[in-house]
């Protein structure tokens, strides 16, 4: 054994310990629990060491103490007491002088949540998110949870249909929290990666760790949740995992395709938790909410050039989702930048002509309305009748509306399809099925769901 000297440096002694510790305990045993243990203090003869939870300090105490123990007597040649703490939430062990928390820069947790999370895109924040009618409440709720010190609600679940803004909101959230607080340890991943790393750790008998990893940190946000539906081991860890988390008042942040109560392949209790805390949904979005999106990006890219019938005219036309809508404005203007033309309504016809084409063939009013008269169990020839049954007159309604914003056709247009109606019953069926939607969650869960058939 190496004789200690006064000029030794303890993080020589540290280091030397470690090393003991893992050819002792071997790798697997020594990344799950041993990795993460800091040297915090040395008082006569006391060692203090922490680590990150009461979970693992109880496990390090009740298997390894005594391992420690050794292992610093034979580096430190000496027997001291060996103390194992809990260190605060989301803090490194105290800088000692002359030791090694002065030299070494490793936060095993933080790297770890690095490694496991996914990384988030630098454009996704609040400041750039464009808020309407459609997605006023998820914004506010994420806004909320992002600027609280205490949890006001969880889980906050956030839904819609693909190209809404739910990823660009959880980014957001994790951008503002880290931003407010940079110790507090958040992870953002999406569910497939959960998955993947919980089968991981199965296969490399890791599982500890894992439970570890994601039960310790302070805000847990996974996207796309319905992704996990039907895959039972994954959910049974998730479930516990969420529980955990809830039951120590860390912040659970989940999106999802869909409202709890849908989630097709999903159990019961996961369901019912999901539902626990605020269940925000958007909508999908209408003609101010993507002209605003549009504004938004034209002034964001710097691009003075592009003018407002060309914005209007993509606002009208790509109404699928945002992602859509802000791909065709990016095609439009690397156009002009390329090839050196101006940006006018033909170029912009021109330049998205298979877009368009794909928008115009993929949806008719006849399509809309056969959907929606097998959806709410009517006849077809009830879309065009006179009727005004509520059972007949509301389907006719929303039906109207998936007109209007599915399709390229005229408000007299439509009234023709639907048993030559002026254009003025159009117009009051959008805006009714606009008012319900805000305080119906079932009228806007079916024109979600009714949406989604249409455009796949």
């Amino acid at each position: 054994m190496e004789t200690p000297t006064p000029n030794r440096p303890l993080s020589d002694i540290w280091q030397c310990v470690r090393d003991r510790l893992r050819t002792d305990v071997g790798d697997a045993a020594y990344n799950s629990w041993l990795k993460q243990l800091e040297l915090t203090n040395i008082h006569d003869d006391r060692v203090l060491m922490s680590v990150p939870t009461r979970f693992m300090r109880d496990w390090v105490v009740s298997h390894y103490a005594e391992k420690i123990r050794t292992a610093w007597s034979e580096e430190a040649g000496a027997e001291p007491q060996i103390d194992i703490l809990v260190r605060p939430s989301g803090q490194s062990a105290p800088v000692l002088k002359n030791t090694l928390a002065e030299t070494t820069t490793e936060k095993p947790v933080d790297q770890s949540l690095a490694e496991a999370g996914a990384p988030l895109d630098p454009r996704c924040t609040f400041e750039n998110f464009v808020v309407g009618k459609a997605n006023e409440l998820a914004y506010a709720a994420a806004h909320r949870v992002a600027e609280a010190d205490n949890v006001p609600f969880n889980p906050l679940y956030l839904y819609g249909g693909v190209g809404l803004g739910k990823t660009h909101l959880m980014h957001a959230i994790a951008w503002h929290i880290r931003q407010r607080d940079p110790t507090r340890r958040v992870i953002y991943l999406s569910a497939e990666k959960f998955m993947y790393q919980f089968i991981r750790s199965l296969r490399y008998k890791d599982v500890m760790q894992f439970k570890q990893l994601f039960r310790s940190v302070d805000v847990l946000m996974i996207d796309d949740v319905q992704f996990i539906s039907g895959k039972d081991s994954t959910q049974e860890e998730f479930f516990h995992t969420f529980n955990a988390l809830v039951d120590q008042n860390r912040q659970v942040i989940i999106s999802g395709d869909r409202s709890p109560c849908n989630l097709d392949g999903m159990e019961e209790r996961m369901r019912s938790r999901l539902g626990w805390g605020l269940v925000a949904d958007i909508h999908q979005t209408d003609y101010e909410l993507r002209i605003g999106i549009l504004q938004s990006k034209v002034q964001h890219m710097g691009a003075k050039n592009v003018p407002q019938q060309v914005l209007e005219f993509l606002a009208h036309r790509i109404t699928s989702n945002v992602r859509e809508l802000e791909g065709a404005l990016t095609r439009v203007l690397a156009y002009s930048n390329l090839v050196g033309r101006p940006i006018t309504l033909e170029t912009t016809q021109e330049v998205l002509r298979d877009l368009l084409r794909a928008n115009d063939r993929r949806i008719t009013i006849e399509d809309i309305q056969k959907r929606v008269a097998e959806h709410y169990n009517i006849r077809i020839s009830e879309m065009h009748s006179a009727r005004r049954a509520r059972a007949v007159a509301r389907p006719r309604q929303v039906a109207m509306y998936l007109a209007k914003q599915l399709t390229s056709r005229s408000l007299p247009e439509i009234g023709r399809k639907f048993g030559g109606r002026d254009h003025t019953t159009v117009m009051h069926a959008v805006k009714r099925i606009d008012e319900l939607r805000q305080n119906d969650s079932t009228l806007s869960e079916d024109i979600d769901l009714l949406r989604r058939m249409l455009e796949t």
